[in-house]
């Protein structure tokens, strides 16, 4: 069985309904008005996203990490809902500090199931995820006063220098994408002091990897890496496939639903990466 067939089965079998609508919007030609209704079930009454949408915390409550992945599922589909991310932001707005910045998650998480990684770390306001949010807005060219005082405070911030984790500096260079400051040298001297960095194809560790700060082509960081290195990730992500027809994760959700919610996920975007570097 092929590559896309195994995976598309892997999908419609073991995924959650949002990533099977996504699917089909993707790869099936399916209207992308499905997502946003999928979507709609994680948005509370504040206007916020929670219950698990990022599957790594069973809590209900609103948080900026379930907001930043609703985004970035409208992105992938390209669907846009006004009244839903208006919701969404004005709750940011609530939530943001003076400066304007927002924190992962919050001590709401305490009273549910989490992986453990989910930690008192994600409380704090950082550009984790606050530039992602503010990038993603640009991306769904929606305007917002907090997107505008978040995104002062970001611009502060990397005057400071870049973020000393992978995970924040791929919100950091998100954001640096709408800021028209992408300094690919400075920015390639800086990817090997990273921590959770994954540059070596055949490391078994977890990381951040070449893929992930370019998953596109015509991305803008694309020419941070060579050909060979991008070419072995793209080998490594391909031998990374399970037998099931997903792909696996490095690290542990609360329980055995979330695995799977998580592996859909990933599985998702394991195949977009290769159909945009042609490689299905």
């Amino acid at each position: 069985m092929d590559i896309f067939t195994a995976a598309r089965d892997f999908v419609r079998r073991d995924a959650r309904v949002l990533e099977r609508r996504l699917f089909a919007t993707i790869f099936e030609g399916a209207d992308p008005r499905g997502v946003v209704d999928a979507l709609r079930g994680y948005q509370n009454a504040d206007g916020g996203f929670g219950w698990g949408l990022e599957p790594d915390k069973r809590c209900p409550d609103s948080l900026p990490l379930d907001v930043e992945v609703a985004f970035d599922t409208m992105l992938a589909a390209d669907a846009r809902d006004e009244g839903m991310i208006r919701r969404a932001v004005d709750w940011l707005s609530g939530l943001a500090n003076a400066d304007g910045a927002v924190p992962l998650c919050g001590p709401a998480v305490e009273g549910y199931p989490r992986a453990e990684h989910i930690t008192e770390w994600t409380y704090k306001p950082d550009m984790n995820p606050t530039a992602g949010l503010v990038a993603a807005l640009y991306e769904l060219d929606f305007e917002h006063p907090w997107r505008d005082k978040a995104e002062a405070w970001c611009a502060s911030e990397v005057a400071k220098g870049f973020h000393e984790d992978a995970h924040g500096m791929l919100t950091m260079l998100r954001f640096l994408e709408h800021t028209g400051e992408a300094d690919l040298d400075r920015v390639r001297d800086w990817l090997p002091k990273l921590a959770n960095y994954r540059a070596d194809a055949k490391s078994p560790e977890y990381g951040v990897t070449p893929l992930g700060f370019a998953p596109t082509p015509d991305s803008v960081w694309r020419p941070l890496f060579t050909d060979e290195q991008l070419d072995a990730h793209l080998d490594r992500l391909v031998a990374d496939q399970q037998p099931d027809g997903g792909w696996a994760i490095a690290w542990e959700p609360p329980g055995p639903a979330a695995t799977l919610e998580y592996r859909g996920i990933v599985t998702v975007g394991a195949l977009r990466t290769l159909k945009a570097y042609n490689r299905l």
